[in-house]
Protein backbone atom coordinates (compact mmCIF):
# COMPACT_ATOMS: atom_id res chain seq x y z
CA UNK A 1 0.00 0.00 0.00
CA UNK A 2 1.16 3.41 -0.75
CA UNK A 3 1.46 6.22 1.47
CA UNK A 4 -1.06 9.09 1.27
CA UNK A 5 1.24 12.12 1.93
CA UNK A 6 -0.96 14.93 0.18
CA UNK A 7 -4.80 14.56 1.74
CA UNK A 8 -7.57 16.69 0.05
CA UNK A 9 -4.56 19.55 -0.99
CA UNK A 10 -2.96 19.36 2.44
CA UNK A 11 0.57 18.35 3.45
CA UNK A 12 0.56 15.48 5.68
CA UNK A 13 3.80 13.95 5.71
CA UNK A 14 5.26 17.27 7.56
CA UNK A 15 2.87 17.57 10.43
CA UNK A 16 2.97 13.36 10.76
CA UNK A 17 7.28 13.89 10.89
CA UNK A 18 6.77 16.57 13.41
CA UNK A 19 4.11 14.64 15.57
CA UNK A 20 6.81 11.88 15.59
CA UNK A 21 9.60 13.90 16.53
CA UNK A 22 7.90 16.15 19.30
CA UNK A 23 6.85 12.99 20.27
CA UNK A 24 9.53 10.88 20.30
CA UNK A 25 11.82 13.19 21.96
CA UNK A 26 9.59 14.65 24.39
CA UNK A 27 8.43 11.13 25.75
CA UNK A 28 11.99 10.45 26.77
CA UNK A 29 12.16 13.50 29.41
CA UNK A 30 8.74 12.18 30.41
CA UNK A 31 10.10 8.92 31.23
CA UNK A 32 12.32 10.70 34.14
CA UNK A 33 9.38 12.94 34.81
CA UNK A 34 7.70 9.56 36.12
CA UNK A 35 10.67 7.41 37.21
CA UNK A 36 13.68 9.74 38.61
CA UNK A 37 11.50 11.30 41.47
CA UNK A 38 10.85 7.94 43.08
CA UNK A 39 14.67 7.11 42.94
CA UNK A 40 15.62 10.17 44.18
CA UNK A 41 13.39 9.65 47.31
CA UNK A 42 14.47 6.66 47.72
CA UNK A 43 18.04 7.49 48.07
CA UNK A 44 17.68 10.42 50.21
CA UNK A 45 15.46 8.30 52.57
CA UNK A 46 18.42 5.75 52.63
CA UNK A 47 21.16 8.40 53.70
CA UNK A 48 19.04 10.05 56.62
CA UNK A 49 18.35 6.53 57.79
CA UNK A 50 21.94 5.15 57.40
CA UNK A 51 23.62 8.71 58.44
CA UNK A 52 25.68 8.14 54.53
CA UNK A 53 26.99 11.39 53.44
CA UNK A 54 27.51 9.51 49.79
CA UNK A 55 24.00 8.32 49.63
CA UNK A 56 23.16 12.16 50.40
CA UNK A 57 25.36 13.67 47.69
CA UNK A 58 23.97 10.94 45.32
CA UNK A 59 20.60 12.10 45.88
CA UNK A 60 21.46 16.11 45.79
CA UNK A 61 22.79 15.45 42.31
CA UNK A 62 19.63 13.02 41.17
CA UNK A 63 17.16 16.57 42.66
CA UNK A 64 19.29 18.87 40.18
CA UNK A 65 19.43 16.72 37.27
CA UNK A 66 15.85 15.88 38.03
CA UNK A 67 14.95 19.37 37.95
CA UNK A 68 16.70 20.15 34.65
CA UNK A 69 14.79 17.43 32.94
CA UNK A 70 11.02 18.49 34.54
CA UNK A 71 12.25 22.25 32.84
CA UNK A 72 13.30 20.54 29.45
CA UNK A 73 9.80 18.46 29.53
CA UNK A 74 8.13 21.18 30.41
CA UNK A 75 9.51 22.83 26.99
CA UNK A 76 9.37 20.06 25.34
CA UNK A 77 5.20 19.67 26.51
CA UNK A 78 4.19 23.32 26.05
CA UNK A 79 5.29 22.52 22.36
CA UNK A 80 3.41 19.22 21.78
CA UNK A 81 0.27 21.17 22.92
CA UNK A 82 -0.05 23.81 20.44
CA UNK A 83 1.02 20.91 17.70
CA UNK A 84 -2.60 19.04 18.79
CA UNK A 85 -4.58 22.10 18.07
CA UNK A 86 -2.35 23.51 15.19
CA UNK A 87 -1.55 20.10 13.09
CA UNK A 88 -4.88 18.12 13.81
CA UNK A 89 -7.51 20.79 14.20
CA UNK A 90 -10.20 18.27 12.49
CA UNK A 91 -9.42 16.08 15.51
CA UNK A 92 -9.85 18.59 17.96
CA UNK A 93 -12.87 20.20 16.55
CA UNK A 94 -14.69 17.10 16.33
CA UNK A 95 -13.70 15.48 19.35
CA UNK A 96 -12.72 17.94 21.64
CA UNK A 97 -15.64 18.06 23.79
CA UNK A 98 -14.25 14.61 25.48
CA UNK A 99 -10.68 14.28 23.83
CA UNK A 100 -9.52 17.23 25.70
CA UNK A 101 -10.70 16.32 29.22
CA UNK A 102 -7.46 13.97 29.84
CA UNK A 103 -5.52 16.90 28.67
CA UNK A 104 -7.41 19.44 31.08
CA UNK A 105 -6.37 16.40 34.13
CA UNK A 106 -3.12 16.40 33.07
CA UNK A 107 -2.56 20.45 32.95
CA UNK A 108 -3.84 19.81 36.77
CA UNK A 109 -1.17 17.57 37.25
CA UNK A 110 1.79 19.56 35.78
CA UNK A 111 1.00 22.41 37.79
CA UNK A 112 1.35 20.58 40.85
CA UNK A 113 3.97 18.43 39.92
CA UNK A 114 6.18 22.10 39.08
CA UNK A 115 5.11 23.52 41.98
CA UNK A 116 6.38 20.94 44.33
CA UNK A 117 9.49 19.89 42.27
CA UNK A 118 10.11 23.60 43.19
CA UNK A 119 9.37 23.08 46.94
CA UNK A 120 11.72 20.03 46.69
CA UNK A 121 15.07 21.31 45.33
CA UNK A 122 14.41 24.86 47.05
CA UNK A 123 13.69 22.98 50.19
CA UNK A 124 16.79 21.08 49.92
CA UNK A 125 18.63 21.80 53.92
CA UNK A 126 16.13 24.17 54.20
CA UNK A 127 13.69 21.95 55.25
CA UNK A 128 13.66 19.35 58.18
CA UNK A 129 14.28 15.96 56.17
CA UNK A 130 11.02 14.45 57.38
CA UNK A 131 9.80 17.78 55.70
CA UNK A 132 11.79 17.71 52.63
CA UNK A 133 10.90 13.65 51.96
CA UNK A 134 7.42 14.68 52.33
CA UNK A 135 7.55 17.15 49.82
CA UNK A 136 8.19 14.93 47.50
CA UNK A 137 5.45 12.50 47.41
CA UNK A 138 3.11 15.08 46.03
CA UNK A 139 5.40 15.35 42.95
CA UNK A 140 5.20 11.53 42.30
CA UNK A 141 2.08 11.26 42.91
CA UNK A 142 1.50 14.05 40.43
CA UNK A 143 4.05 12.27 38.06
CA UNK A 144 2.17 9.32 37.69
CA UNK A 145 -1.24 10.63 37.48
CA UNK A 146 0.25 12.70 34.63
CA UNK A 147 1.12 9.75 32.67
CA UNK A 148 -1.86 8.22 33.40
CA UNK A 149 -4.04 11.06 31.52
CA UNK A 150 -1.93 11.93 28.74
CA UNK A 151 -1.91 7.57 28.20
CA UNK A 152 -5.15 7.55 28.33
CA UNK A 153 -5.93 10.53 25.83
CA UNK A 154 -3.75 7.89 23.28
CA UNK A 155 -5.32 5.06 24.46
CA UNK A 156 -8.69 6.67 23.10
CA UNK A 157 -7.37 7.24 19.94
CA UNK A 158 -7.03 3.14 19.93
CA UNK A 159 -10.14 2.52 21.45
CA UNK A 160 -12.29 5.72 21.08
CA UNK A 161 -15.19 5.59 24.01
CA UNK A 162 -17.73 8.04 26.15
CA UNK A 163 -20.26 9.60 23.14
CA UNK A 164 -22.40 8.98 20.17
CA UNK A 165 -21.44 9.62 16.87
CA UNK A 166 -24.94 10.69 14.83
CA UNK A 167 -24.62 11.82 11.49
CA UNK A 168 -21.01 12.50 11.64
CA UNK A 169 -21.72 14.76 14.89
CA UNK A 170 -20.59 13.84 18.71
CA UNK A 171 -23.44 14.02 20.34
CA UNK A 172 -23.77 12.72 24.34
CA UNK A 173 -20.50 13.46 25.54
CA UNK A 174 -19.34 11.61 28.43
CA UNK A 175 -15.52 12.75 29.28
CA UNK A 176 -15.14 9.76 32.18
CA UNK A 177 -16.03 7.28 29.74
CA UNK A 178 -13.58 8.67 27.29
CA UNK A 179 -10.80 9.38 30.12
CA UNK A 180 -11.61 5.26 31.35
CA UNK A 181 -11.62 4.12 27.59
CA UNK A 182 -11.16 0.08 26.98
CA UNK A 183 -7.41 -0.21 26.65
CA UNK A 184 -6.34 2.87 29.09
CA UNK A 185 -5.49 1.17 32.33
CA UNK A 186 -3.32 -1.43 30.26
CA UNK A 187 -1.95 0.89 27.77
CA UNK A 188 -1.22 3.61 30.94
CA UNK A 189 0.43 0.18 32.86
CA UNK A 190 2.19 -0.28 30.19
CA UNK A 191 3.94 2.83 29.71
CA UNK A 192 4.37 3.99 33.55
CA UNK A 193 6.24 0.70 34.02
CA UNK A 194 8.63 1.42 30.83
CA UNK A 195 9.15 4.67 32.15
CA UNK A 196 10.51 3.06 35.35
CA UNK A 197 12.88 0.76 33.00
CA UNK A 198 13.81 3.85 31.05
CA UNK A 199 14.89 5.90 33.90
CA UNK A 200 16.51 2.95 35.93
CA UNK A 201 19.16 1.51 33.01
CA UNK A 202 19.75 4.60 31.49
CA UNK A 203 20.66 6.25 35.29
CA UNK A 204 22.60 2.47 36.42
CA UNK A 205 24.53 3.18 32.76
CA UNK A 206 25.80 6.37 33.66
CA UNK A 207 27.53 4.86 36.73
CA UNK A 208 28.32 1.48 35.11
CA UNK A 209 30.32 3.19 32.43
CA UNK A 210 32.30 5.03 35.18
CA UNK A 211 32.62 1.75 36.64
CA UNK A 212 34.30 0.82 33.36
CA UNK A 213 36.71 3.42 33.60
CA UNK A 214 37.79 2.39 37.03
CA UNK A 215 35.54 4.82 38.88
CA UNK A 216 35.28 2.21 41.94
CA UNK A 217 34.27 4.23 44.85
CA UNK A 218 31.01 4.02 46.85
CA UNK A 219 29.37 6.88 45.11
CA UNK A 220 29.64 4.89 41.53
CA UNK A 221 28.23 1.44 43.26
CA UNK A 222 25.07 3.28 44.95
CA UNK A 223 24.55 5.19 41.75
CA UNK A 224 24.73 1.51 39.81
CA UNK A 225 22.66 -0.80 42.55
CA UNK A 226 19.76 1.73 43.29
CA UNK A 227 18.59 2.11 39.71
CA UNK A 228 19.73 -0.74 38.08
CA UNK A 229 17.33 -3.06 41.16
CA UNK A 230 14.03 -0.79 40.16
CA UNK A 231 14.64 -1.73 36.68
CA UNK A 232 15.59 -4.77 37.15
CA UNK A 233 12.63 -5.66 39.23
CA UNK A 234 10.41 -3.72 36.87
CA UNK A 235 11.35 -5.65 33.93
CA UNK A 236 10.05 -9.11 34.39
CA UNK A 237 6.57 -7.26 35.61
CA UNK A 238 6.66 -5.54 31.93
CA UNK A 239 6.33 -9.10 29.99
CA UNK A 240 3.33 -9.46 31.99
CA UNK A 241 1.94 -6.38 31.18
CA UNK A 242 2.62 -6.75 27.61
CA UNK A 243 0.28 -10.58 27.32
CA UNK A 244 -2.53 -7.86 28.84
CA UNK A 245 -2.02 -5.40 25.84
CA UNK A 246 -1.70 -8.27 23.41
CA UNK A 247 -5.11 -9.53 24.68
CA UNK A 248 -6.30 -6.16 24.89
CA UNK A 249 -5.12 -5.44 20.43
CA UNK A 250 -6.33 -8.67 19.76
CA UNK A 251 -10.07 -7.95 20.94
CA UNK A 252 -10.38 -3.92 20.00
CA UNK A 253 -7.63 -3.79 17.21
CA UNK A 254 -7.48 -7.05 15.58
CA UNK A 255 -6.55 -4.87 12.57
CA UNK A 256 -3.21 -4.30 14.84
CA UNK A 257 -2.43 -6.74 16.05
CA UNK A 258 -2.18 -8.35 11.86
CA UNK A 259 0.26 -5.91 11.43
CA UNK A 260 1.98 -6.28 14.69
CA UNK A 261 2.97 -9.65 13.45
CA UNK A 262 2.48 -9.18 9.95
CA UNK A 263 -0.32 -12.06 9.76
CA UNK A 264 -1.59 -12.23 5.80
CA UNK A 265 -4.56 -14.38 6.14
CA UNK A 266 -6.82 -15.26 9.41
CA UNK A 267 -6.63 -18.85 10.05
CA UNK A 268 -7.07 -20.91 13.54
CA UNK A 269 -3.99 -22.22 15.57
CA UNK A 270 -1.70 -18.73 14.03
CA UNK A 271 2.05 -19.12 14.51
CA UNK A 272 4.30 -16.60 16.66
CA UNK A 273 6.74 -14.83 13.53
CA UNK A 274 9.78 -13.16 14.77
CA UNK A 275 11.34 -11.34 12.18
CA UNK A 276 11.04 -11.33 8.11
CA UNK A 277 9.79 -8.85 5.35
CA UNK A 278 6.08 -8.76 4.74
CA UNK A 279 5.71 -8.49 0.64
CA UNK A 280 3.13 -9.80 -1.47
CA UNK A 281 0.73 -10.39 0.81
CA UNK A 282 2.85 -13.05 2.84
CA UNK A 283 5.47 -12.74 5.65
CA UNK A 284 8.95 -14.11 4.31
CA UNK A 285 11.95 -15.39 5.82
CA UNK A 286 10.45 -14.51 9.72
CA UNK A 287 11.15 -17.25 12.48
CA UNK A 288 7.52 -18.49 13.84
CA UNK A 289 6.82 -20.68 16.61
CA UNK A 290 4.05 -22.98 15.80
CA UNK A 291 0.13 -21.93 17.12
CA UNK A 292 2.68 -19.37 19.47
CA UNK A 293 0.21 -16.26 18.23
CA UNK A 294 -3.16 -18.03 18.60
CA UNK A 295 -2.01 -19.47 22.29
CA UNK A 296 -0.62 -15.65 23.15
CA UNK A 297 -4.08 -13.63 22.44
CA UNK A 298 -6.62 -16.84 23.23
CA UNK A 299 -4.33 -18.79 25.75
CA UNK A 300 -5.85 -21.71 22.77
CA UNK A 301 -3.23 -22.82 20.65
CA UNK A 302 -5.98 -22.96 17.76
CA UNK A 303 -7.67 -20.18 18.56
CA UNK A 304 -8.74 -18.25 15.08
CA UNK A 305 -6.40 -14.65 14.84
CA UNK A 306 -7.79 -12.39 11.75
CA UNK A 307 -5.25 -11.83 9.28
CA UNK A 308 -4.72 -8.63 7.17
CA UNK A 309 -6.72 -10.24 4.43
CA UNK A 310 -10.51 -9.00 6.78
CA UNK A 311 -9.27 -5.55 6.33
CA UNK A 312 -9.45 -3.22 2.95
CA UNK A 313 -6.49 -2.80 1.46
CA UNK A 314 -6.61 0.90 1.90
CA UNK A 315 -7.13 0.42 5.58
CA UNK A 316 -4.14 -1.83 6.57
CA UNK A 317 -1.16 0.28 8.13
CA UNK A 318 2.31 0.08 7.00
CA UNK A 319 3.15 -3.74 8.03
CA UNK A 320 6.89 -3.78 7.78
CA UNK A 321 7.38 -0.46 9.80
CA UNK A 322 4.67 -1.94 12.49
CA UNK A 323 6.12 -5.51 12.27
CA UNK A 324 9.61 -4.83 12.45
CA UNK A 325 9.26 -1.95 15.40
CA UNK A 326 7.54 -4.45 17.28
CA UNK A 327 10.22 -7.27 17.05
CA UNK A 328 12.99 -4.51 18.22
CA UNK A 329 10.57 -3.99 21.21
CA UNK A 330 10.03 -7.53 22.35
CA UNK A 331 13.73 -8.65 21.66
CA UNK A 332 14.97 -5.72 23.52
CA UNK A 333 12.88 -6.30 26.14
CA UNK A 334 14.08 -9.92 26.40
CA UNK A 335 17.59 -9.01 26.78
CA UNK A 336 16.60 -6.30 29.29
CA UNK A 337 14.93 -9.13 31.38
CA UNK A 338 18.04 -11.63 30.99
CA UNK A 339 20.48 -8.34 32.43
CA UNK A 340 17.80 -8.31 34.99
CA UNK A 341 18.08 -12.17 35.88
CA UNK A 342 22.14 -11.97 35.69
CA UNK A 343 21.81 -9.41 37.91
CA UNK A 344 19.07 -11.31 40.08
CA UNK A 345 20.77 -14.38 40.49
CA UNK A 346 24.26 -13.10 41.42
CA UNK A 347 22.90 -10.71 43.91
CA UNK A 348 20.92 -13.50 45.15
CA UNK A 349 24.03 -16.06 45.62
CA UNK A 350 26.15 -12.94 47.29
CA UNK A 351 24.22 -10.04 47.73
CA UNK A 352 27.51 -8.56 45.09
CA UNK A 353 27.15 -7.05 41.62
CA UNK A 354 28.87 -9.97 39.15
CA UNK A 355 32.26 -9.83 39.06
CA UNK A 356 32.40 -9.47 35.16
CA UNK A 357 33.35 -6.21 33.15
CA UNK A 358 30.92 -8.08 30.58
CA UNK A 359 27.64 -7.07 33.09
CA UNK A 360 29.21 -3.96 33.45
CA UNK A 361 29.18 -3.24 29.84
CA UNK A 362 25.73 -4.54 29.35
CA UNK A 363 24.49 -2.69 31.80
CA UNK A 364 25.87 0.51 30.17
CA UNK A 365 24.45 0.16 27.17
CA UNK A 366 21.36 -1.04 28.58
CA UNK A 367 19.84 2.60 28.95
CA UNK A 368 20.31 3.09 25.40
CA UNK A 369 18.48 -0.24 24.77
CA UNK A 370 15.54 0.78 26.99
CA UNK A 371 15.06 4.10 24.99
CA UNK A 372 15.65 2.45 21.52
CA UNK A 373 12.51 -0.51 22.95
CA UNK A 374 10.39 2.33 24.21
CA UNK A 375 10.86 4.55 20.80
CA UNK A 376 10.41 1.43 18.69
CA UNK A 377 7.17 0.55 21.33
CA UNK A 378 5.50 3.72 20.27
CA UNK A 379 5.95 3.46 16.66
CA UNK A 380 4.20 -0.40 16.76
CA UNK A 381 1.50 1.49 18.09
CA UNK A 382 0.78 4.50 15.95
CA UNK A 383 2.22 3.52 12.87
CA UNK A 384 -0.41 0.18 13.61
CA UNK A 385 -2.85 2.43 13.84
CA UNK A 386 -2.93 4.06 10.85
CA UNK A 387 -4.61 5.34 8.73
CA UNK A 388 -6.76 6.54 11.31
CA UNK A 389 -6.26 9.36 13.76
CA UNK A 390 -9.27 7.88 15.84
CA UNK A 391 -9.63 4.35 14.84
CA UNK A 392 -12.13 3.32 12.78
CA UNK A 393 -14.25 7.02 12.65
CA UNK A 394 -11.58 9.58 11.61
CA UNK A 395 -8.80 9.10 9.13
CA UNK A 396 -5.83 11.37 9.91
CA UNK A 397 -6.06 12.65 6.16
CA UNK A 398 -9.31 14.19 7.38
CA UNK A 399 -7.56 15.74 10.74
CA UNK A 400 -4.25 17.61 9.24
CA UNK A 401 -4.30 21.25 8.51
CA UNK A 402 -4.76 22.33 5.22
CA UNK A 403 -3.26 25.47 6.00
CA UNK A 404 -0.08 26.33 3.73
CA UNK A 405 3.82 26.34 4.81
CA UNK A 406 3.62 23.30 7.62
CA UNK A 407 7.20 22.35 6.79
CA UNK A 408 8.60 25.40 7.73
CA UNK A 409 7.24 24.17 11.54
CA UNK A 410 8.83 20.74 10.88
CA UNK A 411 12.23 22.50 10.14
CA UNK A 412 11.62 24.93 13.24
CA UNK A 413 10.62 22.23 15.64
CA UNK A 414 13.48 19.96 14.54
CA UNK A 415 15.82 22.99 15.40
CA UNK A 416 14.70 23.46 18.83
CA UNK A 417 15.15 19.77 19.46
CA UNK A 418 18.33 19.80 18.48
CA UNK A 419 19.18 22.86 20.71
CA UNK A 420 17.28 21.27 23.82
CA UNK A 421 19.12 18.09 23.32
CA UNK A 422 22.72 19.65 23.43
CA UNK A 423 22.24 21.96 26.20
CA UNK A 424 20.44 19.17 28.14
CA UNK A 425 23.49 16.59 27.40
CA UNK A 426 26.06 19.66 28.24
CA UNK A 427 24.18 20.51 31.56
CA UNK A 428 23.98 16.88 32.93
CA UNK A 429 27.66 16.30 32.31
CA UNK A 430 28.66 19.32 34.17
CA UNK A 431 26.11 18.05 36.84
CA UNK A 432 27.82 14.52 36.82
CA UNK A 433 31.44 15.94 37.09
CA UNK A 434 31.17 18.66 39.85
CA UNK A 435 29.02 16.54 42.12
CA UNK A 436 30.98 13.22 42.58
CA UNK A 437 32.55 12.38 46.01
CA UNK A 438 35.61 10.50 46.36
CA UNK A 439 35.42 7.06 48.39
CA UNK A 440 38.07 4.04 48.50
CA UNK A 441 38.51 2.35 45.73
CA UNK A 442 36.74 -1.17 45.47
CA UNK A 443 38.43 -3.93 44.48
CA UNK A 444 38.86 -4.56 40.48
CA UNK A 445 36.23 -6.65 38.77
CA UNK A 446 36.74 -9.90 37.49
CA UNK A 447 36.28 -10.92 34.32
CA UNK A 448 37.22 -10.44 30.14
CA UNK A 449 39.59 -7.28 29.82
CA UNK A 450 38.11 -4.38 28.05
Amino acid sequence: MTVDYLAAGADLYHPRMQMALSLGWHIVIACFGVGFPSLTLFAEWRAHRRGDAVLRSLAHTWAKAMGVLFAVGAVSGTILSFEMGMLWPGLMSTFGEVYGFPFMLEGFAFFIEAIFVGVYLYGWDRLTPRAHMLAALPMIAAGISGAFFVVSANSWMQTPSGFRMVNGKLTDPDPWGALFNPSAFSHAVHMIVAAVMVTGFCVASVYAAGMLRGRRDAYHRYGLLIPLTVASVAAPLQVLVGDWIAKSVAEHQPGKLAALEALGTSQNGAPLSIGGIYTDGKLRWAIEVPRGLSLLVHDDPNGRVAGLDSIPLDQQPPVNVTHLSYDVMVGIGTALVALAAWYGFVWWRRRDLPRSRWFLRAAAVAGVAAVLAMETGWTATEVGRQPWIVYHLMLTKDAVSTAPGLQYGFYAVAAIYTVLTVLTVYVLRRLARDHEVPAPQEPELAGAAA
